[in-house]
């Protein structure tokens, strides 16, 4: 088909502001249901005052992301803004910091998950049961993710929304019925309980609440209008956000006060923390199945959290491996189910091994280590970007800026890299345990880096991508939906062929809308058995060669207002493609006719168009083949 684009090409732009938001929130969302009891563990009664001050930095660090994605909107986050404003070295320095973040986002998800389950088991909030459970997580979406799998969307935005939704009820409830400002004076002690150095770790830590703040920038390239859908998709998540985390955290130690020098909220449900507040709220006769929701709600939203951190190893892996920034084997693909099986069960073993301790403080630490890592090249390079490109096109640049020997300087970039970085020493070098870890896992990598790039002949700062070579026959691409349009039952089994080629591995992605042309002497709605007999055939032949995936109507219209009915029925399904085939050539007529004139006229997505080819010595042809695919 003459301009179908192959899958190198590049991802379809059909994200939204809503989409990139629910996306990014149910990653960013879900840790909640962790955070609030790690940073208790080290906070105490100054858990409310660290997640306002970690807020700050995570709207710096927001800023920054939306300023250098909208400059250079591609998948990779803070790598690929090293690479634009440093070299190759710096950019693998991020990537692999990127690589230990989703690695802990995969562990301490899954480890999380059977303690909200414990709601149905007591045992399994508890070792060995936790880490087992866990484990088997692990194991089955590796399995899930090497096989391919496909998360369903709606039903992300769905539980996103509905998790959403979930907290903001529980801080009203909490709010009205548990809220004390008294209790949270009374909660601190400072320099004692918490200590000034617990207080110090506590605010690093509490960044692991804001784990997934590089999803929308990995969404970059298949979002619509990039220049404002991404500035209004992270708006609004650091407004959710913010708004949440900076009020749940009160409600939780108004519910569960510090008493001792200690917070059931570090100790008895430090596993299961959201679950505890709820347990600790008088709701009457709701109270029984408000803690089987949140318990369920919460442990399908880490499932998923977790699910989300294996595709990132994935997806970086290759990325990765694109830039030669590691060796090819890692990013190899499965021979039948095209995956890279290899990074995936590699790097999920290695997210089983961080979870045989059962350390969830150590977890989230070591978390922090690699996001403050990342986060902190972020800032450095948005800096940099500022000076050394200070005419590149910025669709959005970030609040309050200074002039300093004629460079405009983000302050926004300043003070986040500036509290990352300061972040970034603190918990190295307050928590010996994390030093060791995160030491390790830089100097594991660069050691591969180095070899590496030794072996391929490169030096270590300079790009070198591999270039995907063109297909010699341009390949097919994937629809998510695809309608099919016959005009007064004009069947053609290509034509259905071709569409369920495009909507492959997708159940009911093919529509058939047939038209049925009623003469203006007779009302709109006339029967005409004979023609209406032919649509249920043309229908019903679909199906038998298309399966299940292949659903269908007809409907009756003037002459001449098919194509507008034809494109009004793509909108409403939302085609991705529409497949026509022109009517049979009249003498003095238009080459295609005048409905698949009107359709190309005004269409809203791509039209493949099935043609027979031209006869040989006379002959008809034996097959029909696509002639044209015309683009938006």
């Amino acid at each position: 088909m003459a301009e179908r684009r192959p899958k190198n090409q590049g991802l379809e732009r059909v994200l939204g502001p809503s989409a990139l938001f629910s996306t990014a929130y149910g990653n960013v969302g879900s840790s909640i249901y962790y955070a609030l009891g790690l940073v208790a563990v080290f906070a105490l009664g100054m858990t409310p005052v660290v997640f306002v001050i970690s807020g700050v930095l995570f709207v710096c660090t927001a800023a920054t992301y939306t300023e250098a994605t909208t400059m250079y909107p591609e998948a990779g986050g803070s790598s690929s803004f090293a690479r634009r404003a440093f070299n190759e070295f710096w950019s693998f320095f991020a990537a692999w910091a990127q690589m230990l973040n989703y690695i802990i986002t995969v562990t301490i998800s899954a480890f999380f998950v059977p303690h909200y389950l414990g709601i149905f088991w007591e045992p399994l909030r508890g070792s060995p049961h936790d880490i087992i459970f866990g484990i088997g997580v692990v194991i089955a979406l590796a399995a899930l993710n090497i096989v391919g799998v496909k998360e369903a969307a709606g039903v992300n935005i769905f539980l996103a929304i509905a998790d959403f939704l979930t907290q903001v009820l529980l801080v009203v409830a909490g709010i009205f019925l548990v809220l004390s400002p008294s209790t949270l004076i009374e909660n601190v002690d400072f320099g004692t309980s918490p200590t000034v150095s617990d207080f110090l770790i506590a605010i690093p830590v509490a960044m692991v609440a804001y784990t997934g703040l590089e999803t929308i920038s990995n969404l970059a390239e298949e979002a619509t209008d990039y220049g404002r859908t991404i500035p209004r998709a992270m708006g609004a998540m650091v407004i959710a956000v913010i708004s949440i985390y900076a009020l749940l955290p009160a409600v939780a130690l108004s519910a569960l006060p510090v008493e001792n020098g200690r917070t059931a909220l570090a100790d008895e449900v430090a596993g299961d923390p959201i679950l505890g507040v709820v347990k600790s709220i008088d709701l009457g006769a709701l109270q029984a199945p408000a803690e089987i929701y949140v318990g369920v709600l919460a442990a399908t939203i880490l499932f998923i959290a977790a699910n989300a951190g294996l595709i990132g190893v994935s997806r970086l892996t290759y990325s990765m491996g694109q830039y030669r920034q590691l060796p090819e084997r890692l990013r190899q693909l499965h021979p039948k189910f095209r995956t890279p099986y290899v990074a995936i069960g590699i790097f999920g073993f290695i997210a089983c091994l961080t979870m045989l301790p059962g350390e969830a403080e150590f977890l989230g630490t070591i978390y922090t280590f690699g996001a403050m890592l990342s986060f902190t090249i972020a800032h450095f390079a948005v800096i940099a970007l500022r000076v050394k490109e200070p005419d590149q096109e910025r669709p959005w640049r970030g609040p309050g800026s200074v002039t300093i020997r004629g460079h405009s300087i983000p302050l926004f970039a300043v003070v986040g890299g500036t509290g990352t970085a300061i972040a970034l020493v603190v918990v190295t070098a307050l928590d010996p345990p994390t030093l060791i870890a995160g030491t390790g896992w830089l100097v594991a990598g660069m050691l591969v880096y180095v070899v590496f790039r030794r072996q391929q002949g490169l030096s270590l700062i300079q790009t070198a991508k591999i270039v995907q070579p063109k297909p010699i026959v341009e390949r097919e691409v994937e629809y998510e939906s695809v309608l099919v349009a016959f005009e007064d039952g004009q069947y053609s089994r290509e034509a259905v062929a071709t569409a369920v080629k495009l909507a492959a591995r997708r159940r009911r992605g093919v529509h058939v809308l047939v038209t049925i042309t009623v003469p203006n002497g007779l009302p709109i709605g006339a029967a005409l058995p004979a023609q209406e007999r032919r649509a249920r055939t043309t229908i019903d032949s679909a199906r038998a060669l298309g399966g299940r995936r292949v659903t269908g109507h007809w409907e009756k219209v003037r002459a001449g207002e098919a194509g507008a009915r034809i494109v009004e029925e793509a909108v409403e399904i939302r085609a991705r493609a529409v497949v026509l085939t022109p009517p049979p050539r009249r003498a003095g007529s238009s080459l295609l006719g005048r409905t698949l004139e009107d359709v190309l006229l005004k269409r809203p997505c791509r039209v493949i168009i099935e043609s027979p080819p031209p006869r040989v010595n006379g002959q008809a042809p034996t097959k029909r083949q696509p002639m044209a695919a015309a683009a938006r």
